[in-house]
């Protein structure tokens, strides 16, 4: 499913999937659930780009390190809220990233955290809503009213 959504948009890149060790990586060391839709999205594929390069969806490892990197950033902790309740899947090439929210559970919204202003906003409903907007967009501000 995830891939035939994916490839119907030019330029998109693919890989091949994420195994369930690495699924169970991401599990153990941060602490919470790859959110379903992104687990079923990961075994299709460990990642999309969109035709401009930019990671749509991260793969297995980059969700781990970078989601790690954040909370374990000490200079972020000054900066920012807490980012122990997301979970960082995807970005768009300028700085604000994806993530799925954990606490509390939001039922696969998915949201934007602003690296400007700290602000974590609703950007879809799902997923799928996502991706559609993501890889159907000219421009990394697709999310911006």
């Amino acid at each position: 499913m995830w891939r035939d959504i994916a490839s119907a948009f030019p330029g998109v890149g693919l890989t091949g999937p994420a195994g369930e060790t690495s699924l169970a990586g991401i599990e153990r060391q941060l602490g919470q659930a790859v959110p379903a839709s992104l687990r079923e999205l990961l075994l299709e594929t460990d990642g999309i780009t969109d035709d401009y390069g930019t990671d749509v969806v991260w793969s297995s490892a980059k969700i781990l390190s970078e989601n790690v990197a954040f909370r374990q950033n000490v200079q972020f902790r000054e900066l920012y809220r807490s980012f122990d309740a997301l979970m960082f899947f995807g970005d768009n090439g300028g700085g604000d990233q994806f993530a799925f929210v954990r606490d509390p559970v939001r039922d696969g919204n998915v949201f934007v955290w602003d690296h400007e202003t700290d602000s974590r906003t609703r950007v879809s409903a799902s997923l799928e809503e996502y991706l559609r907007s993501a890889l159907g967009s000219d421009g990394e501000d697709w999310y911006r009213d």
